[in-house]
């Protein structure tokens, strides 16, 4: 009984946590989802941007309490724009989604969102991670040895 109760803790801690992908396995998945220069943005670039949003989870969360407003996902993308929470005030939800499917492991989802967001006259600026860790730097060392 003991051994499925920690079973089952187990379980669920790999549930809460969701999918953490490798460097290697993110930068092979994105290119293969069509990110690699999407709107004149690097494979490298969207690498550096998820490593600094959410260290590659796919299950990250981050509430702004400025705004009243949660970043989901691997591209923390916002629930005051870009998808529906159902607590977001004045939410717009431009990419007609529920901000759950952001945190899915499957990410084609969260890419789809992430061209829209990235689409907008703001482009990858939108994202202060990429500003703050990735704009005018070196990106390359995000996918380096991974055959992309």
């Amino acid at each position: 009984m003991k051994a499925l109760l920690i079973l089952g803790l187990l379980l669920l801690s790999v549930t809460i946590q969701g999918k953490v992908f490798e460097r290697c396995e993110l930068a092979r998945t994105l290119k293969r989802l069509g990110m690699d220069g999407f709107r004149g943005v690097s494979l490298a670039n969207w690498m550096c941007l998820a490593k600094w949003e959410s260290d590659y989870n796919t299950r990250a969360t981050n509430y702004n309490p400025s705004s009243r407003s949660t970043d989901y996902g691997i591209f923390q993308i916002n629930s005051r724009y870009w998808c529906n929470d159902g607590k977001t005030p004045h939410a717009v939800n431009a990419c007609h989604i529920s901000c759950s499917v952001l945190l899915q492991d499957d990410i084609t989802q969260a890419v789809k969102c992430a061209k829209r967001v990235v689409s907008d006259p703001n482009g990858i600026r939108a994202w202060v991670a990429w500003k703050a860790h990735c704009q005018n730097r070196d990106v390359s060392q995000y996918v380096r040895n991974c055959g992309v």
